[in-house]
């Protein structure tokens, strides 16, 4: 954490706050007494304050803490290439990071920073690329599929109650193997329905690299039109196709078209790191980085899931570890100066 930079952080007592939505979902604090004089029951916000202090401190709470943004692509028997990952494989990761205490949260909760896990639990965000039928199937019932990387994550839930099954799925047009607008209606309300994130990742997958700001903005709205013409929700994050950042980063998070307008939390890369922790001075939503899922191999070696995971249990002080209190920022005191300006206003040092 030593590349932060340093910073006034006001601290504002957990007795005089209130939780209120807020642009881009940023939570927002309200005062509720003046703090010119000692207001009544002065005392019993102190007491609470210490209290939620002491919890944080139990936890080791550090909610400026890296997170793991990981990255998978198809989930098949015979991978055809280092994106692949087979059943077991993944299946084993999952199994890892539920034993590590880790907890998936989607893309936009993270870019929101909207993180209601348990105390002293880390949040990961599982995010799938391309759409691919491996990902999800529906069988005959309207199930997915136990074979499919969401039957898989739902097994693995099953084992272990407090890991989520949730992720995002960055689609294009090749929509989980489905043909009209019927069945992918179907598959994409399917994961709406059941707590599931949607983001784009352009219509075409198209490298927006050296493209013009047209161009960039035509196949981010053609993705995005897809999405909401199939289940009226629109998407809260984009992930760029080969993680290639075009030439004007403000393209990709926000623009419009025609009667399109997308204007996104986050726009996320291909490799190579965890991300930053949404309320901490690093934190870029223009360039958010993510982690190849694939074992301590060749150029994976130090780069992919299996090595930082590894990285991040060897050093605990570096990752997310929440409080258990979405209302607060909590995290050992020495790290104030860490803080984004914004988020001041409900720090919880201890």
């Amino acid at each position: 954490m030593g590349r932060f930079r340093a910073g006034h952080i006001g601290v504002l007592s957990l007795g005089v706050m209130a939780l209120a939505a807020c642009g881009q979902g940023e939570p927002k604090v309200v005062a509720q007494q003046a703090a010119s004089h000692k207001p009544a029951g002065a005392g019993s916000a102190e007491e609470a304050r210490k209290a939620a202090m002491a919890k944080a401190a139990k936890a080791k709470a550090n909610e400026l803490g890296q997170i793991p943004v990981i990255m998978y692509h198809r989930v098949v028997l015979k991978p055809a290439g280092t994106d692949d990952r087979t059943p077991e494989q993944f299946r084993t990761e999952l199994e890892r990071l539920a034993k590590d205490g880790y907890v998936p949260i989607t893309a936009k909760e993270y870019t929101t920073g909207k993180i209601a896990i348990p105390a002293g639990t880390h949040p990961v965000v599982l995010t799938f690329d391309d759409s691919s039928p491996s990902q999800l199937t529906l069988d005959g019932t309207g199930h997915p599929k136990p074979d499919t990387a969401v039957g898989i994550l739902q097994e693995v839930s099953r084992k272990h109650p407090g890991f989520r099954p949730v992720a995002t799925f960055y689609v294009i047009k090749d929509m989980f193997g489905t043909f009209g607008p019927e069945a992918q209606a179907q598959t994409l309300g399917w994961l709406r329905d059941n707590g599931f994130d949607i983001g784009n990742h352009t219509r075409d997958h198209l490298n927006l690299r050296g493209k013009s700001k047209e161009q960039v903005t035509d196949q981010i709205v053609a993705g995005h039109k897809l999405i909401t013409s199939l289940i009226k929700d629109a998407p809260s994050t984009l992930a760029l196709p080969y993680g290639n950042q075009p030439s004007t980063k403000d393209w990709a998070i926000r623009g419009g078209a025609g009667d399109v307008k997308y204007n996104y939390t986050g726009v996320f890369l291909a490799g190579y790191t965890p991300g930053a922790s949404p309320f901490s001075k690093d934190f870029d939503p223009l360039g958010i980085p993510r982690i190849r899922a694939m074992d301590k191999v060749g150029d994976c070696a130090r780069f992919c899931s299996a090595a930082w995971l590894d990285w991040l249990s060897a050093h605990p002080d570096d990752r997310y570890t929440s409080d258990g209190d979405i209302k607060t920022v909590a995290f050992p005191k020495f790290k104030a100066p860490y803080v984004a300006q914004r988020f001041t206003k409900y720090t919880l040092p201890y």
